[in-house]
This record gives structure tokens, sequence and C-alpha cells, in this order.
């Protein structure tokens, strides 16, 4: 059942033509008509069936406007590390009673790092971790000695842009209350990123076949994208 708030919103954006974030970024907002302070989404749909392979997008993004969301963190360490951890901020630290507790199903955090000595011990649990998108990845600065600045990453505004297997991507680039000039530099910021993966694996023609920019609760809108990418 459509709500009477939802009925409100224009209708059919979706076949506007495109337009540039800064042009969309009002029209987004001014549907922001709940009560508490909605994301603003990009939903990407990539071209990942290459002929001779299919490609598989998956890194880490430091939005430089952060994420608007408080991120709890969790690290997997030596005990010897483990005041340097809590220092650095972490919100859960342990060793091998902290494997424990995730082995059995206690996993109240949004975030893991991990040593790289304790990789051995936590890749046994990759049945658990895996499809919660929580196991840690050296490529993605989750498997790491220098925790200082992983913690801190993982805090400050990184976000993970990862393809599913029909070629979506979907992420936040913040909240309605920032400022368009601090969602624009996230939204340049992954658009950047998308550009490195595309040469990166060596894409033929376009990489972003379609782009929709939305709020939590709000319709979506075209959005266009650089000829680069």
């Amino acid at each position: 059942m459509v709500s009477k708030r939802f009925k409100k919103l224009p209708q059919k954006t979706s076949e506007l033509s495109s337009e540039s974030i800064d042009k969309i970024l009002p029209s987004i907002k001014k549907n922001c008509t709940t009560k508490f302070d909605e994301s603003v989404d990009l939903s990407f749909q990539i071209n990942n069936k290459q002929k001779k392979t299919e490609i598989n997008i998956r890194t880490v993004v430091n939005l430089p406007g952060g994420t608007g969301k408080k991120v709890k963190v969790a690290v997997v360490c030596e005990e010897a590390k483990v005041s340097e951890a809590k220092n650095a901020g972490a919100d859960i630290v342990g060793a091998d009673d902290f494997i424990e507790k995730i082995k059995a199903g206690e996993i109240n955090f949004e975030k893991l790092i991990c040593t790289p000595g304790m990789m051995i011990k936590l890749s046994k649990l990759g049945k658990v971790l895996g499809p919660k998108g929580l196991m840690p990845n050296p490529k993605l600065g989750s498997v790491t000695e220098n925790l200082k600045t992983a913690i801190s990453d993982a805090k400050s505004g990184q976000v993970e842009i990862r393809n599913d297997k029909d070629g979506n991507i979907g992420v936040s680039i913040g909240k309605k209350s920032f400022g368009d000039d601090k969602l624009i530099k996230n939204f340049n910021a992954i658009i950047e990123t998308l550009e490195k993966e595309k040469s990166n694996n060596n894409v033929k023609g376009d990489l972003i076949k379609s782009a929709f920019i939305t709020s939590t609760m709000g319709v979506s809108y075209k959005l266009k994208i650089g000829k680069n990418i």
C-alpha cells in the first residue's frame, strides 16, 4: 500500500532526462519528507559482462565528506596490539577469545579489521563472516599491521563499492543534512574510483550502463555521468 506521503512525491521521475548531480540534489532534498535524516544513495548498473571475462569490482573509497554514520569497528589482533587498537578508537578488540565469540554468532559490529598474523585463525570463519560481507581483506585495507590508519579510515567515511552478479552497485554518499558541496565531493570520489577500476580491469566501452540517485524514502532520478566512464 502506497502511503499518503509517497503519493505527494513527483511521479515517473525515471522517465525524465538524465541530469548532473548538482542540478538533481535540490529535488532529492525536497523529496526528503520523512522525520529522519535520509541518506542520499547512488545506484549504478555496470557493464560487467565482457567478451573474455566478467568484471567484479570490490574496493573501498574514503569519502572526503564522511558518511554521517557511526560505524562500530572491531579488531582481531595479537594480545600485544590490543592497547594500540583501543587507543586508535576501536569499539571491540580481542584475540583468540574474540574469535570464539564471533564463531558463536556474536557479531555486533559493522566493520572488522584483522592483523596478518591472526588471519589464519579468522579465515576459518569464512562461512560466518563471508555472507555478511565482514571478512577482512588485504586488498580493502582491513588486513593490516597499521591498525591506527585502518580504524581511522573505517570511522571517518570509508565505504565499500561492490557489484552483485547482475552488475548492480549501491552506495550512499551522505545524508540530506549535508551541504550540496559535501555530497558532490563524495560523489566525485566514487566516480574517480570507478574510473580507476575501469582502467584496471581493461573494460571495453562504457563501464557504467546507467546511474540513478535517490533518498532513503524518496524517488529516483537518472544521473548523468562523464563520457570517460
